[in-house]
């Protein structure tokens, strides 16, 4: 589902000079996501804290710490536009919905795989763009990733090859993690590697950058 807060970003108007634009994230994925655009930005840290709230859903984890990242960054940085994004991974079991992070270890990616296995994992990954004092957009972009069944030794192969301790859910759908899954249903097939372009494409070009 997509939302625009009040005092959408389509009011601003357009720009004769495109201003800096930064992407809040230290995140190899989301750079070279951005890199696709063929536009000028800098990476700066947002130096945020991603620890849930007592009874924060897993879409409003996302979406606070996305525009908590680009408020950030927007404070010390001027005119400049500024991205911020955050992903969330939820396993939907038949146990109930559980949040899933990045796994950091080997151990623990395989134990995650194996928990995914024949198994839907949701991505919610939220988007913040907005610059100090001025207009913010929010979207943000749901994946449904369906698992085939998997048993271990599918599992340490694959972890042993691609090792995707840093992605949220311990796979890598632009990789070789693909061929772990039965389906993927989203709108957006950049989202779930950590950036929806598509939507971030219509909001860059609402602000004033140019884009084809």
């Amino acid at each position: 589902m997509i939302g625009v807060v009040p005092n959408p970003v389509k009011s601003a108007r357009p720009m004769k000079s495109h201003p800096t634009l930064i992407l809040a994230s230290t995140s190899r994925y989301r750079r070279e996501l951005l890199q696709r655009l063929k536009l000028d930005f800098l990476c700066k840290a947002p130096g945020v804290a991603e620890t849930p709230q007592p009874g924060e859903s897993p879409a409003e984890l996302a979406r606070r710490l996305a525009r908590t990242k680009a408020q950030a960054v927007a404070a010390q940085s001027g005119e400049a536009w500024v991205i911020g994004s955050d992903q969330v991974a939820v396993l939907e079991a038949e146990s109930g919905a559980a949040t899933v992070g990045k796994p950091g270890t080997a151990e623990r990616c395989r134990a995650q795989l194996l928990a995914a296995s024949g198994q839907t994992l949701t991505f919610l990954t939220a988007v913040c763009v907005t610059r100090h004092g001025g207009a913010i957009c929010e979207f943000t972009d749901t994946t449904h990733v369906q698992f085939r069944e998997l048993d271990e030794s599918t599992i340490a192969r694959y972890v042993a090859a691609e090792s995707p301790l840093d992605c949220a859910g311990g796979f890598k759908s632009e990789g070789l993690g693909i061929s772990l899954c039965q389906s993927i249903h989203s709108e957006d097939p950049s989202a779930l590697i950590g950036l929806p372009l598509i939507r971030l494409s219509a909001v860059l070009r609402e602000v004033g950058f140019l884009l084809p």
